[in-house]
């Protein structure tokens, strides 16, 4: 399966016989071909006990499945759109940034308590984003949104990378997540609710910033 960004909002998959991807519901702008789209009913590659999960953990995103033979061009609420190819690692993303993504990725889900212990439980509550993340292991794609795009920055046991939460969008690697608290300059200007929060991101891989604050 290939995704082509079109450009900042639109993607282009390449459907084939045989196989499948799977993309948030409402997603399809348009497509040429032979392509079907059905509502999924057993969560992703990861099957029905990946779904229960998800819906426990408020990460039931409704999806589709699409197959056939063509092209589909996909985009959402005029957001920005990201690619980013797995090589047999696991991309941590909250589920309502996930446009669309290749059927070979084993779909799962994660909580946040285990990346951080406590603080990573706090992560949850403060950016909003529940307790659960989303997991996407294997080869392949992953379309995802966010505001103002996307940038990728890497993490080396040498240096982490803070992160300010609400511009958090995914990450991926052997990467271990912690919440600390800050008194940065913008705290000093009467700008302090987000920003006294960072996202400690430590270890080897990647993480994916918004250029925005703002939640989808």
């Amino acid at each position: 399966m290939a995704f082509r960004e079109v450009n900042s909002k639109v993607v282009e998959a390449t459907v084939l016989p045989g196989q499948r991807l799977f993309s948030q519901r409402g997603a399809m702008l348009a497509y040429k071909g032979e392509v079907s789209f059905t509502p999924n009913i057993q969560g992703g590659q990861g099957g029905v006990m990946s779904m229960i999960g998800r819906r426990l953990a408020n990460e039931a995103t409704p999806l589709m499945t699409v197959e056939g033979s063509g092209t589909v061009l996909f985009g959402h609420g005029g957001h920005h759109v990201h690619v980013i190819s797995l090589t047999g690692d696991t991309l941590y993303v909250e589920a309502d940034r996930l446009l669309a993504f290749d059927g070979t990725l084993q779909q799962g889900t994660m909580f946040l308590g285990s990346q951080g212990g406590v603080m990573g439980m706090v992560r949850g509550q403060v950016t909003g984003q529940g307790l659960f993340t989303t997991t996407l292991k294997g080869h392949g794609a992953v379309a995802v949104m966010a505001h103002g795009g996307v940038f990728e920055v890497p993490i080396t046991p040498q240096r982490p990378v803070h992160v300010d939460p609400q511009a958090y969008v995914a990450h991926h690697g052997d990467v271990r997540n912690k919440l600390s608290t800050a008194l940065g300059w913008r705290d000093m200007v009467g700008r302090g609710s987000g920003e006294a929060f960072q996202l400690e991101l430590s270890g080897s891989g990647s993480v994916y910033v918004q250029a925005s604050e703002e939640k989808l």
